[in-house]
């Protein structure tokens, strides 16, 4: 069973989403902040984070930061209510695997956790490679 780490400081939200997971067949955590978030991720037991990006205790970016700077290539989802075209692309290019905009339909994050597991899954596979060659790309240039 997939174990999914759900990063959420508005608990109407982080309890929607944990049962919904639950209920889809996946083992949930959450965490209110981003750095009870960073340590859960840190520590390994989970497959794919859920992140949002404002968080009390700090940005839900300066999270994502430290978590690919750590070496972790853990698939993290960004769930957010910033959906500028240069938000979307900031968490992409910063390490996110995927990126919602809040307001979301469920069915919709349900499908992108199943697609970013499967492709975790693959060997030689991973959104965090592919992030890294466009950031070395973006450095050079």
């Amino acid at each position: 069973m997939a174990r999914i780490l759900i990063v959420e400081d508005e608990t109407r939200i982080s309890d929607f989403l944990d049962r919904g997971l639950r209920a889809a067949g996946y083992a949930t955590s959450v965490a209110s902040d981003g750095e009870t978030g960073l340590h859960l991720a840190l520590a390994g037991d989970v497959d794919l984070v859920v992140l949002d990006l404002g968080l009390p205790d700090r940005d839900g970016l300066d999270v994502l930061r430290d978590l690919r700077g750590s070496g972790s290539d853990v698939p993290v989802i960004v769930l957010t209510a910033r959906g500028g075209v240069r938000d979307t692309v900031t968490g992409l290019t910063t390490g996110a695997t995927d990126y919602v905009v809040k307001p979301f339909h469920f069915a919709e994050l349900e499908a992108r956790v199943a697609l970013r597991l499967a492709e975790a899954r693959r060997p030689g596979s991973g959104s965090v490679r592919a992030w890294r060659r466009i950031s070395a790309t973006a450095s050079a240039a």
